[in-house]
């Protein structure tokens, strides 16, 4: 579950998921004598959730033309990424057997070579075919608690395990294969991300247009300034177990960085929406692939800024997948402009064997909660570079 929003940055945090992205202008007051540049939104539906984009209106474009645009490439990339869809490249893929190659288009290629660079800069955390993990807990669609109570067994884990190897999946030229029957893939944990890039790729290509803001369920891309020419600005809410959508609290916030010439790529991973306490421990939704159990002590919330959504997509979920002391320095040594927003308690000790970041069954409140931040994201934030 993500839990980023967006605000301008001269106005407080506005929450798009209650007003839509639509509702933003209403949201803003101006003085009767200042010329602001049109700006259009759109919001559609995608890959189970919804878009919403803010972008400034060209003169002499068709806005139904963009629209049909942005809704086509989508389209384009579920026909081949959406396991839902019985027809799409990769649920084909999924039924062939070992040895047998498909075509793939140049979407499912780049989202495979994304995939594997964070698989393998994350030690396997992130690895696109942990769905037989994920099935054998029963946290696919739904989490409950009934599964931990009777948790599978050492056997099933393992026969499970042996499904998730994406060693085993093979890339020749416009081809993929795969070198063992029953592994499968699943890029629902960074398909979103790509479909922000390439809408974004629409709008700067297609039309020009440097001043936009597009997200996917809470994957973002922002270039350029909002309808009150200031740098857009991206609210990061405290990661409070069950606050609903007007009780949201912003914890902190990433300012598009005013010497960013291009744009500026987020993407926030949360558990603490679908996880479940069992014995005194928060277990969350997103399995380990490494350990085949369910993460006990990952961070509540990561938020990644990469030089795409799809790669920040794949590194947030590959950071919620480690306890929290071990993501953070995966993401230092890894150089990753990433915010860590844990309990307060949990930042004292490291406790990343089997117990960690998240164990605390309580934050009901704001000040329970800390943000931490790699030195990347700190030279984001304050428009330096990296020392």
């Amino acid at each position: 579950m993500k839990n980023t929003r967006y605000c301008s940055a001269s106005s407080k945090p506005i929450n798009a998921s209650l007003l839509g992205i639509a509702g933003l202008a209403s949201m803003v007051s101006l003085s009767a004598c200042q010329q602001t540049p049109d700006y259009n939104y759109l919001t559609g539906e995608t890959m189970g959730t919804s878009y919403h984009i803010s972008y400034q209106l060209p003169e002499d474009v068709d806005e139904a033309a963009i629209q049909a645009s942005i809704d086509e490439r989508l389209k384009q990339i579920n026909d081949s990424m959406s396991t839902y869809q019985s027809d799409s490249t990769i649920t084909k893929f999924n039924q062939l057997g070992k040895g047998t190659p498909i075509a793939i288009d140049a979407d499912f290629s780049r989202v495979l070579d994304v995939s594997k660079i964070v698989y393998e800069q994350s030690g396997g955390a992130f690895d696109p075919t942990v769905m037989p993990l994920v099935e054998t807990w029963g946290f696919g669609s739904t989490m409950t608690v009934e599964r931990l109570q009777s948790p599978p067994t050492a056997l099933e884990i393992a026969q499970a395990k042996a499904l998730v190897d994406f060693e085993s999946i093979i890339k020749k030229d416009q081809t993929v294969s795969k070198t063992k029957d029953g592994v499968e893939l699943d890029f629902s944990a960074v398909a979103k991300g790509y479909g922000v890039d390439v809408i974004a790729d629409v709008l700067r290509e297609d039309y020009q247009i440097r001043n936009y803001m597009v997200e996917i369920g809470g994957e973002i891309s922002t270039s350029g300034v909002n309808s009150q020419q200031q740098p857009w600005q991206i609210a990061i809410d405290a990661p409070i177990e069950g606050s609903t959508v007007s009780e949201r609290q912003t914890i902190s916030a990433i300012r598009q960085p005013k010497n960013t010439a291009t744009q500026m790529h987020l993407a926030t991973s949360g558990n603490y929406r679908n996880s479940v306490i069992f014995d005194g421990k928060r277990y969350s939704h997103t399995i380990d692939p490494i350990t085949g159990k369910p993460i006990a002590g990952g961070a509540p919330s990561v938020t990644v800024a990469a030089d795409s959504v799809a790669l920040a997509d794949a590194w947030a979920t590959a950071l919620t997948a480690m306890p929290y002391h071990k993501a953070l320095a995966v993401a230092k040594a890894q150089n990753l402009a990433a915010m860590f927003v844990v309990l307060a308690d949990d930042i004292k000790t490291d406790r990343s064997d089997d117990k960690g970041a998240g164990d605390s069954i309580s934050g009901d409140d704001i000040d329970d909660w800390q943000v931490v931040q790699t030195p990347a994201m700190k030279a984001l934030r304050t428009d330096k570079k990296p020392s």
